[in-house]
């Protein structure tokens, strides 16, 4: 069965949009007179003035490894970021810890850690699913590079643009 929906009746005013053209002529000339009276800025100088006094705090920027207080790496190299990163931009290498050494209760660690910058679409996935907080997104919006192979962070850039974050590992964890 079919529903009739009725439709209220335009006036003449409204059939030819008058009232929708002069609305927006108003906000224009709103616009303008601010911009003339120097009451709002239209253009930022780039280089040299930046967002980042005012970026939010939920604001997500690009991924980065971090390491502990003593300067251990947090990663396990589960590899649940490289599972659930959408656009398969992370890649993990997993490496065993020898069993002589003090943390060979530790399954293993990564041994390659990259990140292709140019695939990453800064959803935050990789930072929600890591079990040791070792993926931080860092408040950075400008990533340049002259070369699409510039753009693949490695594990040691990584972790020179993560630097240090204190907290709990449960990796180092003596009485795991």
């Amino acid at each position: 069965m079919a529903l009739a929906v009725q439709r209220p009746q335009l006036t003449f005013a409204e059939r030819v949009y008058l009232p929708a053209i002069f609305a927006g002529l108003m906000i224009t000339l709103k616009h303008f007179v601010n911009r003339v009276l120097g009451r709002t800025k239209v253009t930022m100088q780039y280089p040299e003035e930046k967002w980042d006094d005012s970026l939010p705090d939920w604001y997500r920027g690009a991924p980065t490894l971090v390491k502990d207080e003593w300067g251990r790496e947090r990663c396990v190299a589960c590899q649940l970021c490289e599972f659930i990163c959408p656009p398969r931009a992370i890649t993990i290498k997993p490496e065993e810890i020898p069993a002589g050494e003090r943390w060979g209760k530790v399954e293993k660690r990564p041994g390659e850690f990259d990140i292709d910058m140019i695939r990453c679409i800064y959803c935050g996935l990789c930072q929600e699913v890591c079990p040791e907080q070792a993926i931080f997104l860092r408040k950075d919006y400008s990533i340049t590079g002259y070369s699409r192979s510039e753009m693949v962070h490695d594990k040691a850039r990584l972790y020179e643009l993560g630097g240090v974050m204190p907290g709990l590992v449960n990796k180092w964890n003596e009485k795991k």
